[in-house]
């Protein structure tokens, strides 16, 4: 959004406050007709604007075939207008923009089926070809044509250049290390092709983190040394401090880090403030493409504002009602006194069931830098042992009021790959067996303590460090402390920032961290099984082995064990199984695998996730799934359809 406009911007919304919201019903000139009466409704908040001429009336700024969404389901068309206020615990978080709008070229909805979006329409040829049409008239948020063209200036000019992007297009774009074809065929059509089925190339496009295969070209273009004087693009960089035009561009250019307010985007808000900041205002996109039954532009709300505070202080926050719509950083340890604010607050709290595969799962750092440990842990007996030597009851009952599920960290019942097996193995509380394998593995001798001697002589201590943004992680691991000195090993937890967390993991330099499981527990045969395969860096048991597969063997480590290297290879191969019948086949060799390594140790599943709205806040599901990847947490749920009465 350009300075102007969003000045324009925000003069209409202040405006708006005092002014009584008149819709503005305007002639369908395209068709199809929108609503009942064949009109579309423009937001109250541009009536101004509009009315002077300086923002087209909303069928001019409409797609000519908008996406119709029919509110239902318990649902009720909204009123356009109001502000949803949410905490956040760090100014990144002002991506969750980008996630929770959820406007993706293809996406879920809530039945986890993929549906076109900001396309028209997807042809898909055996998984080999997928052909793309766009929305004629589609618009960017600053009003210029949503084309082929973007598409086609990423491909070529930022995949396609070695400064920007050195190592090539990323890895959906390959099958089998056979790249994409990309075709232009008009304005308003690109097609992909491959030789082989590619089955993940949809799914990935409706992924939580957008991977935006397209970029607004004529913003970016600005920055390229193709299109622009290079000698201005030198003196841009070096005001900028950057190192050069690439830099520069990469700087620029933030489609999911959402942090550049100059940057065009197609999600329903548009962020207006640039970092660093401690509130974030995400003002609506005049152009978004959605419209309800009635013909009124989506979103309802006109505005999405986060305001960062810290995590500690969320839950206590919220229970003073400073929220419209709170979904991030509430334990089920909140539950209570969020319970309670609801008789002083006009608040309400909700408990929707997660989908990741564990609550809460340890992962033990398979690729840790130091020797010793590396060798200790890299024994599936020690990684038994410790999964034997926890009381998991005791943990649900003690925080979780009973209503957790003790099991490992494998998919959820809800998902047709479950079988009991995968949540119960080397799940029990056994002191004896977890001793036993110990003694097998030579760790026999202790020291005063009785606490096992590694074979340096150094005592078994293992410190599990946390993300440290609430008690819970550490309430759990004090109650496994208990646990682990029946087995001769002593625990300390550590906590530290989420992303020193991960650095400190991607380092080798964290031996053991505690975080959440599977992303994906409700997964269906043909979801990919990419998770438990060592295929990204983010695979916390091993992230130097997913380092390496991600940059094709440039950085990380090569998988050393018999094991990682069959997850690697049966992922490969599901992404070329023919029916869904195989690649069943090769999700529960898969999944019998993770059981039975304990590549990660499950602690307590299904533990309910508060999910905390003004009570005036309509259309925000009662019961539903808060699940990261697919679901992108609020965006299956239409946030754009929330609305406050």
């Amino acid at each position: 959004m350009t300075k102007p406009f969003r000045a324009l911007h925000q003069s209409a919304l202040r405006l708006s406050a005092v002014i009584a919201p008149i819709a503005i019903l305007v002639a369908l000139l395209t068709a199809p007709a929108a609503g009942a009466n064949g009109k579309f409704v423009d937001p109250p908040v541009f009536a101004d604007a509009v009315a002077a001429g300086q923002l087209p009336p909303v069928e001019k700024r409409l797609p000519a075939t908008p996406l119709v969404t029919e509110v239902d389901g318990g649902r009720v068309p909204g009123r356009q207008g109001g502000e949803a206020r949410m905490l956040i615990a760090s100014p990144r978080d002002v991506r969750l923009m980008t996630v929770y709008g959820y406007a993706r070229l293809v996406g879920y909805d809530e039945k986890l089926e993929l549906k076109p979006d900001i396309l028209l329409d997807v042809q898909n040829e055996g998984g080999r070809v997928f052909t793309f049409k766009l929305r004629p008239g589609h618009k960017w948020s600053d009003g210029a044509p949503f084309t082929a063209e973007d598409f086609r200036y990423y491909w070529e000019d930022i995949c396609g250049n070695k400064q920007l992007a050195p190592g090539g297009p990323p890895r959906l774009f390959y099958v089998d290390g056979e790249k994409a074809k990309f075709e232009v065929i008009d304005a308003t059509t690109v097609r992909y092709s491959w030789s082989k089925p590619n089955h993940t190339f949809l799914r990935a496009l409706a992924g939580a983190a957008d991977p935006y295969i397209y970029r607004p070209a004529h913003y970016l273009k600005k920055f390229h040394v193709k299109y622009a004087d290079p000698k201005q693009l030198e003196e841009q960089a070096k005001a900028s401090r950057k190192r050069n035009w690439a830099a520069m561009h990469n700087f620029v250019d933030n489609m999911y880090r959402f942090d550049n307010p100059d940057q065009p985007t197609l999600q329903p808000w548009v962020n207006t403030t640039r970092p660093p900041a401690t509130r974030f205002i995400g003002e609506r996109n005049p152009y978004f493409h959605r419209v309800d039954q009635n013909g009124r532009q989506l979103p309802y709300l006109d505005r999405f504002t986060m305001v960062h505070s810290a995590a500690a202080l969320i839950p206590a926050k919220v229970a003073a009602g400073e929220i419209d719509l709170q979904p991030r950083y509430l334990a089920f340890n909140s539950y209570t006194l969020l319970k309670k604010a609801e008789k002083r607050e006009p608040i309400v709290t909700r408990l929707w069931k997660p989908g990741l595969g564990a609550h809460l799962a340890l992962y033990p750092n398979l690729n840790v830098e130091d020797p010793v440990w590396r060798r200790v842990l890299r024994d599936e007996r020690f990684r038994r042992a410790l999964s034997l030597g926890m009381d998991r009851e005791i943990v649900n009952q003690s925080l979780y009021y009973g209503l957790a599920e003790a099991g490992n960290n494998t998919v959820l019942p809800s998902s047709p790959l479950f079988k009991p097996e995968y949540r119960d193995a080397w799940a029990e509380f056994d002191v004896v067996r977890a001793n036993r394998l110990l003694d097998q593995m030579g760790l026999i001798k202790k020291n005063g303590e009785g606490i096992r001697l590694l074979p340096d002589g150094r005592p078994a201590e293992i410190i599990v460090e946390t993300a440290g943004e609430d008690t819970e992680q550490t309430d759990v691991l004090q109650l496994i402390r208990d646990d682990w000195m029946r087995i001769g090993i002593k625990l300390y937890s550590k906590p530290s920032q989420r992303e020193v967390l991960r650095n400190r993991v991607f380092a080798g330099q964290a031996m053991m961290i505690v975080w959440g499981g599977l992303e994906n527990g409700i997964a269906t045969p043909d979801m990919p099984p990419d998770a438990l395969a060592p295929m990204s860096q983010h695979g916390y048991q091993w992230p130097k082995w997913g380092e390496h597969y991600e940059t094709r063997g440039k950085k990380g480590e090569a998988p050393d064990i018999p094991e990682a290297k069959e997850l690697l290879d049966l992922a490969e191969a599901w992404d070329g199984a023919t029916s869904t019948a195989e690649r069943a086949r090769i999700w529960h060799r898969m999944l019998e695998i993770h059981a039975d390594q304990q590549f990660t140790i499950g602690i307590l599943r299904a533990v309910p996730i508060p999910i905390v709205t003004a009570r005036n806040m309509r259309n925000v599901p009662e019961h539903a799934i808060y699940n990261w990847e697919p679901g992108a947490h609020l965006g299956v749920h239409r946030m754009d359809l929330f609305w406050l009465e």
